[in-house]
């Protein structure tokens, strides 16, 4: 196909042209916190599909305006350049930032650990400085508009913004992002990425 799968022509308008790799986030429902995440590459053919995979986002779903504190992941086309994690580096193209920064602590909204969540984590430039550690808060939108929205390892929870995904896909698609192909993630709830 031309155009990725379940992308109306808004959204589809907003995947740069240079674009050959996309991580589309489908969330079930605009304030569901359950999502699916399947990796396209595009070839000579039309964009190639990989396995489809649960994950989690948000606690309260989907925004079209994101802000701090909303517990809504944000909606849109965001460049994905940065990565990182507590856990050395599986062996990534893209620039990985390892450190115990990426230390994670306490309780999901469900009362499940929380630790490992940050072993490895690739940073959505939603409202973040690319070519920065994940870690750096730098808010061009202000603080007010969030930001440290991840890709991260799932915890079998809801999320505070973020997307989370299982360890093993998350090594995998580490591995398989490639800064040459302009990666992008496409995330929203279906409703709203079919606009």
């Amino acid at each position: 196909p031309r155009r990725l799968p379940g992308l109306g022509p808004q959204t589809w308008a907003e995947v740069p042209t240079g674009t050959r790799q996309a991580v589309v986030v489908t969330g079930r429902g605009r304030n569901s916190p359950q999502s699916t995440v399947v990796l396209y590459e595009r070839t000579e053919a039309g964009w190639e599909a990989g396995d489809s995979r649960p994950a989690h986002n948000a606690l309260r779903g989907w925004t079209d305006h994101h802000r701090a504190g909303d517990l809504r992941s944000p909606i849109g086309v965001f460049t994905l350049t940065d990565t990182g994690g507590l856990l050395r580096d599986p062996g990534t193209r893209l620039p990985y930032d390892h450190g115990r920064g990426f230390t994670a602590t306490g309780t999901g909204f469900e009362g499940e650990s929380l630790a490992g969540s940050f072993d490895f984590v690739i940073a959505i430039n939603y409202n973040r400085a690319p070519g920065t550690s994940p870690l750096d808060w730098t808010r061009p939108l202000g603080a007010g508009r969030g930001g440290g929205i991840w890709l991260h390892v799932d915890h079998d929870g809801p999320t505070q913004g973020c997307v989370s995904i299982a360890r093993e896909y998350m090594r995998e698609l580490l591995r398989k992002l490639d800064p040459d192909l302009h990666p992008v993630v496409v995330m929203g709830d279906a409703t709203s990425l079919a606009r």
